[in-house]
């Protein structure tokens, strides 16, 4: 008899080694998740929706393996699904009241993907609001609680998905990443994440925020996993106009070229002068260090680089971003789908549309409308719209004088490690800055990785490493990643995740006692 609660300690690779060699069930594997999912979801908070259907889906991926049919690697893993995609059977409402209980009538082309790879979704996972947010705290069902201390945030915008991953309740997740929520600048342990290259992962079905920012991308426990789920994921697709068309290498051979040793001998490692200053954790720049030593000593050669812009970058963030998003969310007006709220008495098209934002919308979303309203308006566009959009060409410019001269740039994921639920709520500023690391990349629409680097002196909480290649170079940050990971896993001499707490009730009540 399979030992179903293990299950859910095996990585995604693990998992489809053993479902490949028939040892286990995909309907065990998903069971256990399940089981898991409701024994400790109650407090975590990373589900939104639980799909009922997931059995049902393994047991067919069962039988079709049973009947000799060829399957790809990760058939019959489980996988959450960010709220923020669209799915034909599940409700997709973003974190928000606008959209709570609207099921879309189609698939996001990368949702489409996984489900034609035979992964088994489990159900939708929690975020902020229209990804508006460093933390779920913005969500307008509840925020999700980091798995390694309940009392904490779990990450960006997508804490939910990187909280069932850390939480043993999925192998997998798809996430999404505007400023920083798929590497996640606070990532509970053992936690990897990726942003593809900007037009490498469609963005069709993806509930949009900042066009020219968001992207895609994989959560896992390992870069490896991480790399599995990109192979499943990248690729062209005509109904997005800004997909790239190129053929893509497999990111799965980057990785395990990465854990076979050497990899980074010779390479050039650029460590930005900007992204690791003023205003860092002691613990995070201490991890952070003795990272770079490692990968010194496995023979990179580590250089300092200087890009001044990046002091810059997350103004010009912080206007881009709501500029595009009050545009893309005006289709939310009461007319087509979602919350339509009728004034008393009745009342206009303006009326309804406006009674129906005002209670459709949350706080940091009607924020961002008013910022990117204004920044848009006549008379402020050259000032700040179009400024910010200057900046980001010296963003951009400044990333490629940096890869003229190494292969890779590396910066901690974030200045410190996981706040408390309720800390900054009620200081906006002070939650943008902590996305100063991750912004950048996104500016510039180059793909970046995060690495759990281990855990901070002061707090016990984990600390990751962001590596950042140019455009189209994804998979040497697998290579690299992998190669860091392991060097890491063998110093430590267990994995991060393998520390992680055990989520009972007993301490699942006592860690949450008293959080907002």
């Amino acid at each position: 008899m399979t030992d179903t609660t293990s299950l859910v300690h095996l990585s995604a690779a693990e998992l489809s080694t053993r479902l490949a060699a028939g040892d286990v069930s995909s309907v065990d594997v998903t069971r256990a998740h399940l089981d898991r999912i409701e024994a400790v979801d109650g407090d975590v908070h990373a589900f939104l929706h639980v799909r009922s259907a997931a059995p049902d889906t393994a047991a067919d991926v069962d039988r079709r393996r049973a009947a000799g049919e060829a399957l790809g690697p990760p058939a019959g893993v489980p996988i959450a699904i960010k709220d923020v995609l669209c799915t034909i059977d599940m409700p997709s409402t973003s974190g928000s009241k606008i959209l709570e209980g609207w099921v879309p009538p189609y698939d996001a082309t990368v949702v489409a993907k996984l489900r034609a790879a035979d992964l088994v979704p489990l159900g939708k996972t929690n975020m902020a609001e229209f990804a508006m947010g460093s933390s779920t705290e913005f969500s307008a069902y509840g925020p999700t609680h980091n798995p390694w201390s309940l009392d904490r945030i779990p990450g960006g915008s997508g804490g939910g998905s990187a909280a069932a991953v850390a939480a043993f309740e999925a192998p997998l997740a798809l996430g999404s990443d505007t400023g920083g929520a798929v590497p996640p600048p606070r990532p509970p342990p053992g936690t990897a994440g990726a942003k593809p290259t900007y037009g490498s992962v469609s963005r069709y079905g993806a509930i949009a925020l900042a066009s020219s920012l968001d992207q895609v991308g994989p959560v896992s426990r390992t870069v490896l996993d991480s790399a599995m789920l990109h192979d499943v994921i990248t690729g062209h697709d005509p109904r997005d106009s800004t997909s790239l068309r190129d053929a893509w290498p497999s990111f799965t051979e980057a990785a395990r070229t990465g854990l076979a040793g050497g990899a980074l001998e010779g390479v050039r490692v650029g460590v930005v002068r900007e992204l690791n200053g003023e205003g860092f954790q002691a613990g995070v720049k201490a991890r952070f260090a003795e990272a770079l030593e490692l990968m010194s000593a496995a023979g990179a050669e580590i250089v300092e680089i200087s890009a001044p812009s990046f002091e810059h970058a997350i103004s010009a963030y912080y206007l881009i971003l709501p500029a595009e998003a009050s545009s893309n969310l005006a289709k939310f007006d009461s007319v087509r789908f979602g919350l339509r709220v009728v004034p008393e008495g009745g009342g206009t098209v303006e009326d309804v549309m406006a009674a129906t934002r005002e209670a459709g919308f949350g706080p940091e979303v009607k924020r961002r409308i008013i910022l990117g309203t204004y920044a848009l308006s006549a008379g402020y566009y050259d000032a700040y719209y179009g400024s910010a959009q200057k900046v980001r060409t010296l963003v951009q410019r400044d990333f490629a004088a940096a890869f003229d001269q190494v292969d890779v740039l590396v910066s901690p994921s974030a200045p410190t490690t996981a706040f408390r639920l309720g800390e900054k709520i009620d200081d906006p500023l002070a939650m943008y800055l902590n996305d100063i690391t991750t912004i950048p990349a996104n500016l510039a629409g180059i793909p970046g990785i995060t690495v759990p680097m281990g855990l901070a002196d002061e707090d016990g909480l984990p600390t990751g490493l962001q590596f950042m290649a140019p455009a189209r170079g994804d998979a040497r940050l697998y290579t690299y990643g992998a190669a860091l990971e392991q060097l890491l896993e063998q110093g430590w001499g267990h994995t991060l995740i393998s520390r992680a707490p055990d989520l009972s009730a007993t301490e699942q009540t006592a860690a949450t006692e008293g959080v907002i």
